[in-house]
């Protein structure tokens, strides 16, 4: 038996510590957070067996997004609303499948608004690339009937945020507001595994990460500090990697360091990536890991939504690395 850990921290003696912390606590987040894990386990568990089970290909329809949607897709935004529903502490839900805010019926209405993206990066599914999941969760800020009003509220608001990463393992990466865990799922015991407790991204790293293949659309600030890291004038050039599921391309930036760029294009004025439950939550766990979340305009987490599809464009990472990026946009927009 040794070298077996009879005591490690699971995600839930994590929550429930923290939960301990706080005297007043009525134990919904930690509800909120129980159904949040379990819903990562199951997608797990879908997309490991995807192939076997025929659940590759189009489900058949069109998203809110105009994007098709893959079989899995559905399955796990199904799960996301059912568990979260089931928690009997949310109030409303938005989903990136969903056109509308997903109200929850009066009899298992709760306090916390939970904004989700029940499968990202659903694109690489077919060719078993990385995809993952992510969330942000809410006070809501209702007295009476919640309504949208309840979900457009800025980044610098949430109570929680975090993704899953389904890739050669199930990685669920959690911030509570002070600091970023990341919890490994053991599927002998289907629970998640503390491995790294505050995380920190690197002040500086040597990779860029950005989709090229829109070179012709972007702007002269993108184009001039893409060509500086590819032929920088001292020392070695970044490296490129994109994956193409922001989930994983997010994950190798925090662990490696580094830039990850969705910038606005001459096509997608206002960017192409989400506020509510892509930029926000990712902003989130970034600035609690020492990084910088911006759109170019403004911090990430300071921009007031006005619709739950809302796009933004963002640039992230080493604080460094963000911040030169950053001197190159305001020298073509100052």
């Amino acid at each position: 038996m040794s070298g077996l850990d009879t005591d490690c921290m699971t995600i839930t003696r994590y929550i429930l510590h923290g939960q301990r912390k706080h005297p007043t606590a009525s134990g919904d987040f930690t509800q909120i957070m129980y159904a949040i894990a379990t819903s990562v386990k199951a997608v797990s568990t879908y997309v490991r067996k995807a192939g076997i089970t025929k659940l590759f290909g189009l489900s058949g329809n069109i998203n809110v997004q105009g994007e098709d949607v893959k079989k899995l897709d559905v399955i796990a935004n199904e799960l996301f609303i059912n568990m979260l529903k089931s928690s009997l502490k949310t109030c409303l839900l938005v989903s990136e499948e969903n056109e509308n805010i997903i109200h929850v019926s009066k009899e298992e209405e709760g306090k916390y608004v939970v904004c989700f993206d029940p499968l990202d990066g659903s694109s690489n599914i077919d060719c078993l690339g990385s995809i993952g999941s992510i969330f942000a969760i809410y006070l809501r800020t209702s007295t009476t009937e919640p309504s949208v009003t309840d979900a457009l509220q800025c980044g610098n608001k949430l109570v929680a945020a975090g993704y899953a990463l389904y890739g050669s393992a199930t990685v669920l990466v959690l911030s509570l507001g002070d600091g970023v865990n990341s919890f490994m799922l053991d599927p002998a015991i289907g629970e998640f595994i503390l491995m790294e407790s505050n995380m920190k991204i690197k002040p500086k790293g040597k990779i860029y990460s950005i989709n090229e293949g829109y070179a012709q659309y972007w702007d002269k600030s993108v184009t001039e500090y893409i060509h500086s890291k590819k032929f920088p004038k001292d020392g070695k050039p970044y490296g490129a990697r994109y994956i193409g599921s922001m989930v994983s391309d997010i994950h190798r930036t925090l662990v490696y360091g580094g830039i990850f760029l969705y910038p606005a294009t001459t096509e997608s004025p206002s960017g192409k990536l989400r506020l509510l439950y892509e930029c926000n939550p990712i902003a989130f766990i970034m600035e609690q890991a020492g990084g910088v979340a911006h759109s170019g305009k403004e911090r990430i987490l300071d921009i007031k939504p006005k619709s739950i599809h809302q796009r933004t464009p963002i640039f992230l990472g080493s604080k460094e690395d963000v911040e030169e990026y950053l001197e190159y946009h305001r020298k073509f927009h100052d």
